[in-house]
């Protein structure tokens, strides 16, 4: 099977891809409420960093999990982005509550991670947004 006929969405999978285009960005994907890849992946040609594709599964589903969960929103509000800053990359989550799917956005550890926060949405609300604009 194709990765083109596993879309779903192919609106938010060509949003995926154009943050993919940045030279900074690895990884931009939507995963279901289950963890499951729906649209996005990694940027054409790169080598991901974690081989072990069950783990890299179990986090994705992990990150899922996380962003959508509701029960502090009453008191703190509602999730904006969570970010993880590792060893080798930054991690970001942005979760879509009402279609319960969640964006998950790679890069490198470089990056400033309000600018690469606020460069994700941007993209996600306009078509020609560039992370060096």
């Amino acid at each position: 099977m194709s990765l083109l006929s596993k879309i779903k969405y192919p609106a938010y999978d060509e949003k995926c891809r154009t943050l993919c285009k940045e030279d900074h960005i690895r990884f931009a994907g939507i995963l279901d409420e289950y963890g499951k890849l729906v649209a996005g992946g990694f940027k054409e040609g790169l080598v991901p960093l974690e081989s072990d594709k069950k783990r890299l599964y179990d986090f994705m589903k992990f990150v899922s999990e996380i962003s959508l969960r509701k029960e502090l929103d009453k008191t703190l509000g509602p999730i904006n982005y969570l970010a993880a800053r590792r060893d080798k990359v930054i991690l970001l989550s942005f979760p879509f509550p009402l279609a319960k799917m969640t964006l998950l956005v790679s890069a490198d550890k470089s990056l400033d991670i309000e600018k690469l926060a606020s460069h994700v949405c941007s993209v996600f609300s306009c078509e020609h947004a560039r992370l060096g604009s």
